[in-house]
């Protein structure tokens, strides 16, 4: 009697074991102990620190960049023996493109302010790894700590290259891939910016701690560079509506009484 009693025991606990066991694991049942102070947050994740990407204090905004309607501040050239381009204004926009809610008005109205594209003609004189620059006549600056920078664009479906050209916080110049222009009609093309370096002093730098009233990239320009299969003939692309997603979170919390080093 006593043997059965110790084997029916036995078989009691066994088959209690994985339920017991299964309880603790899926988090229906009894809790796993609390973490200690010591543990460190999320192992193997990346950090914000290390990346560039403290949200705690970050005020994101959408800001235009350029809109393409000033007549004569997009230079277009190439090299004279890869062939002739030429660079105009045109009446139209994109019809995906939509409006940023609280943009601010400068120089003139928000509605009299997007009216024209910047159009592209280039004339091949011949096959080769040809390339053509589109330019602003003078560099231009974006408020902030960019994330990214947008454009519209109309490819016309071949297989070109467009590289966005800037400039850093200290000047120094670099070129960022935006993708390939095998396309049909319009496309927002975007590139993100990449963080400076954790060692502070290489890659693209936007700030400085020395400097706390002015931070941010400058654009340049564009270069499309051409495919050899099909650069030839004549060749059209259109600009429109140039953006970038910037933290202003230095610029909103400036103090007011700070000098401005621009003297």
């Amino acid at each position: 009697m006593k043997k059965a009693i110790i084997i029916a025991i036995a078989l009691a606990a066994l088959v209690a074991a994985p339920a017991a066991f299964a309880q603790t694991s899926g988090g229906t049942g009894t809790a796993a102990p609390a973490a200690t102070s010591s543990t460190p947050p999320d192992i193997g994740a990346p950090q914000a620190s290390q990346i560039g990407d403290d949200t705690a204090q970050q005020n994101l905004k959408e800001v235009s960049v350029d809109k393409f309607e000033a007549s004569g501040f997009w230079t277009a050239y190439m090299a004279g023996d890869e062939g002739f381009v030429s660079a105009r204004l045109f009446e139209g926009a994109p019809a995906g493109k939509k409006g940023i809610p609280d943009e601010r008005q400068i120089g003139m109205s928000l509605q009299t302010a997007d009216q024209y594209v910047l159009g592209v003609k280039v004339e091949f004189f011949r096959r080769g790894y040809n390339e053509f620059y589109v330019m602003a006549s003078k560099p231009i600056p974006i408020e902030g700590i960019s994330k990214t920078v947008s454009v519209w664009v109309a490819g016309r479906n071949f297989n070109h290259r467009l590289v966005l050209l800037l400039s850093d916080f200290f000047g120094h110049q670099f070129e960022l891939p935006m993708g390939t222009l095998n396309f049909q009609g319009w496309k927002n093309l975007t590139v993100a910016i990449p963080p400076q370096n954790p060692d502070g002093v290489s890659g693209i730098i936007q700030n400085s701690f020395h400097f706390g009233n002015h931070m941010g990239l400058k654009i340049l320009g564009f270069r499309i560079d051409c495919d050899p299969m099909e650069s030839f003939g004549t060749y059209y692309i259109y600009f429109d509506d140039m953006r970038a997603m910037t933290d202003l979170f230095a610029e909103d919390n400036r103090d007011k009484d700070d000098m401005a080093d621009n003297w």
